[in-house]
């Protein structure tokens, strides 16, 4: 993988600010630029009652005081140039989705933290969306859209160095300050890469190195999660010129594909990734509270906004959850900037942005990136004492003094519980009992799912196929009772996840978890650990590390040298090795196969965890099957008899979910087809 970081020098910034005039009263957007507007969008398909909308997309250009109290989280904002006026610069692309006419719209906003630039909004719109969702013409798929019959705006903008410096085809993109010494010089300090890549012959740093001389930095290779790293000696290694990326020697050579490397060195230039965290929050105060930037230039949204929700999937959920931790929901007028937000797969974890030589683009899993600082306490979004550390706090404390909390859906699939410690969102640090629900906040877990939706006909690089169950539909329903929440405090469904008081939150062996034995099917109980990480003195004081990595070492799965550990522990299973406790899909209440949220790599890395992805393993389709292959697990025939019978049951399972408010009718009609359908195409079932 290779990545790029987009960075500001003094003399860029310096150039930057002759573009700006004086600050808007609150929110320090002080220009933009519309680079791109398309009026109207998508064909000039027009929804009933809602009308034409249009994209409007560009860039916008904003400053920090670092002296306000709501930017001191930022880490080495007090270390990054400064104009004219004491501010601190940066920009960022954005885009905008909007009703022409904006009294026919329903006065509220999606805003989307893109993931690495990316928009995701496709799931929750019910499939309108990719990088350019104003590009979709196909009128049968913008006619059966979430949002945009509803009259929602929607706006996505840049927040993440990660991203990358390209806004083409409306990647949104961020260019952030670099800290300096108070003298101007460089800041230099040890930097840390986990590279796995596929057959790539260079790979790019995420900062420069401050020497090129390859004593001072070492390469190290491995081919499983626990072996011992082997040292590459400095001469099977080299800089390119300016100290941006590394490459094999002999010229040309290539890293062994999905080999584990690792790159220690003494890096130069910090870009203030933080940054990231104060142009979301300003953005949308921006378009929330005022009527024109700095310059005169009017907002698209000015005095329509009454409400600004969030949808986000994975890494920027994450991202959102250290927002609101950190207080950034608090606009600099005081007020709220999000109301609501729908929280896919980010599980309570944090990401690694507001400290020194971060990387916001990492992401831990079983076997990848876990010596970045992703799961810190709190872990919850009510308050806990932390028993390393002796610390009391939640993730809710810094906008209830304020009064600017959101309300939350957080909603996350099996694959965090085995590859992101999930259940210290809902039990004490200790591992001793479960939490009461927050006051803004319900947790649903969608059971026996992977990070995501994968394809049942591929297995990549693990060893079964990957599980197909997709929550979209969920998501949608959850976010109607979202709305409700917020705007008619009706309350959501009630919280659905696994507990330790009534057993079916467990530790991961396989005794416990109860997953059964299957013919072909190999089970470890691997799962990520949660560390309190050393990564030297003051570091969680300071956000500034002396060690980098922390100390670490093999084996990584309960290593009582890698720090002290925070309990954590995985869904009970129930015979089938589907979970018990949760939000059950259809697919998985009336099952036609075990679906996991963990699965593990096919060799040559035979194993390890294999990340993000899940199992899908069908039944035997008759007894006769099952007998011979040895299954426990009984098959359809034995399950069902015919598939009248799956389909009544089917349908049962869809209608529950519609009565307990977890799937819209609208839902609930295309999951009955589109389940029934592929059951009859792959005829599973005993013929009359």
């Amino acid at each position: 993988m290779k990545r790029s970081i987009v960075r500001l020098s003094v003399v860029t910034l310096l150039t930057t600010c002759g573009i700006c005039s004086a600050t808007t009263a609150n929110a320090y957007v002080k220009k933009i630029q519309i680079t791109a507007k398309q009026s109207p969008a998508f064909g000039g398909y027009s929804w009933p009652g809602v009308g034409q909308y249009e994209r409007i997309a560009g860039k916008a250009f904003g400053e920090l005081d670092p002296k306000d109290p709501r930017n001191q989280a930022i880490v080495d904002l007090q270390l990054a140039p400064r104009n004219a006026n004491g501010k601190v610069e940066y920009s960022f692309d954005f885009y905008i989705l909007k009703p022409i006419n904006l009294s026919k719209g329903n006065h509220k906003m999606v805003y989307e933290p893109p993931n690495r630039g990316r928009k995701t909004i496709a799931a929750l719109n019910r499939g309108v969306g990719g990088n350019d969702p104003a590009s979709v013409t196909d009128a049968s798929a913008l006619g059966d859209s979430f949002l945009l019959p509803q009259g929602y705006s929607l706006s996505f903008s840049g927040w993440d160095a990660s991203a990358g410096d390209s806004s083409a085809n409306f990647n949104t993109a961020i260019r952030l300050p670099i800290a300096h010494n108070p003298d101007g010089s460089s800041i230099t300090g040890p930097s840390y890469e986990y590279i796995v890549v596929n057959g790539d012959t260079s790979y790019d740093l995420t900062y420069p190195a401050a020497t090129l001389d390859r004593s001072k930095a070492t390469l190290t290779h491995r081919v499983h999660l626990n072996d011992k790293p082997e040292v590459i000696p400095s001469s099977g290694w080299q800089y390119n010129a300016d100290g941006t990326s590394i490459s094999l020697l002999p010229g040309g050579t290539k890293f062994v594909p999905n080999d584990i490397y690792e790159f220690s060195y003494t890096a130069k230039d910090p870009t203030v990734n933080g940054v990231g965290l104060a142009a979301v929050r300003d953005w949308n105060a921006w378009l929330r509270y005022e009527a024109k930037d700095s310059a005169g230039n009017p907002n698209p949204l000015a005095g329509d906004i009454a409400r600004i929700y969030t949808e986000c999937s994975s890494q920027p959920c994450r991202f959102l959850n250290d927002f609101r931790y950190l207080g950034f929901n608090e606009a600099e007028n005081g007020k709220p900037v999000f109301d609501g937000m729908v929280q896919w797969i980010g599980a309570g974890d944090g990401i690694s942005i507001n400290y020194r030589w971060s990387q916001p683009g990492r992401t831990e899993r079983n076997r990848q990136d876990h010596l970045y600082l992703e799961g810190v306490f709190p872990f919850a979004n009510v308050t806990t004492k932390d028993p390393i550390t002796g610390k009391t706090d939640s993730r809710y404390s810094r906008c209830m003094k304020t009064k600017t909390c959101p309300y939350a859906m957080e909603i996350f699939s099996a694959n965090e519980y085995w590859v992101k410690a999930a259940s210290l969102m809902t039990t004490d640090p200790a591992g001793k009992k479960d939490l009461p629900d927050s006051p803004f906040t319900r947790i649903y877990f969608m059971s026996s799912m992977q990070h995501g939706t994968g394809n049942p006909a591929s297995k990549g690089n693990c060893q079964q196929f990957q599980n197909p169950l997709d929550q979209q539909g969920v998501q949608r329903a959850l976010f109607v009772a979202l709305d409700k929440w917020v705007t008619m405090g009706t309350q959501p469904p009630p919280s659905q996840y696994p507990k330790l008081s009534d057993g079916t939150l467990v530790k991961p062996d396989q005794n416990s978890t109860g997953f059964p034995h299957i013919p072909g099917v190999t089970y470890t109980g691997f799962k990520s650990t949660r560390y309190l990480l050393n990564y030297g003195s003051n570091f969680y004081k300071t956000w500034i590390p002396t060690l980098n990595p922390p100390m670490f070492a093999p084996p990584y799965q309960d290593n009582p040298a890698n720090g002290p550990i925070y309990p954590s522990f995985v869904p009970k299973t129930d015979a089938d090795g589907n979970d018990i406790a949760g939000v059950l899909l259809p697919e998985v209440q009336v099952p036609l196969a075990t679906y996991t949220g963990w699965a593990l790599r096919a060799a040559p890395h035979n194993g390890d965890g294999c990340e993000g992805a899940g199992q899908y393993i069908p039944f035997p389709k008759t007894k006769v099957d099952r007998i011979e292959s040895g299954d426990p697990r009984l098959s359809i025939e034995e399950r069902y008899g015919n598939f009248e019978t799956y389909a009544a049951r089917f349908e049962e399972a869809v209608k529950d979910l519609v009565s307990r408010g977890l799937l819209l009718p609208f839902d609930a009609e295309r999951t009955i087809k589109r389940n029934l359908d592929d059951a009859r195409k792959r005829n599973l079932f005993p013929k009359k």
